[in-house]
């Protein structure tokens, strides 16, 4: 599955900012991390604080930090809020037959496998994921080094 790129920076920047929830971080900060540019980023920010999901903190020490509840928002959550995935109302090349018609069906189920996973995997669990998979590298580095 392909994201937009607005949508890959809002779950980057929402599991930099959840990872602790306490700490403000600016937006030149997580634009370097990813390494995209602050003004694409600032945008991507802007939705996140209209959705509730972070909260811009102004002044010295100042940036973003996240709001939202990790355990309850969810990778849907945070990519709809940028592009649209599944329905397609669109006609596409064929869809008039009885070809078309059954390939549409597929994806139309591909969609919703996609949808309900994406659905049912929350800030919290990616959390845990980045941290093993964090842990499992330093792990490797060490047994080399």
């Amino acid at each position: 599955m392909k994201l937009q790129i607005s949508s890959r920076l809002a779950v980057f920047a929402i599991l930099e900012l959840s990872a602790d929830s306490d700490r403000r971080v600016s937006v030149a900060d997580i634009g370097e991390k990813c390494g995209v540019s602050s003004h694409h980023l600032a945008k991507v920010m802007h939705v996140l604080a209209r959705a509730g999901l972070v909260r811009s903190v102004r002044g010295a020490g100042g940036g973003y930090r996240f709001v939202g509840n990790a355990r309850r928002t969810t990778l849907l959550d945070v990519i709809e809020l940028f592009e649209t995935i599944g329905a397609n109302p669109r006609q596409e090349v064929g869809d008039r037959t009885d070809e078309g018609r059954a390939l549409r069906q597929v994806l139309g189920e591909i969609d919703d496998i996609a949808r309900a996973t994406l659905g049912s995997i929350t800030i919290s669990t990616m959390l845990k994921l980045v941290r093993r998979r964090g842990d499992g590298r330093r792990a490797a580095e060490s047994a080399r080094g």
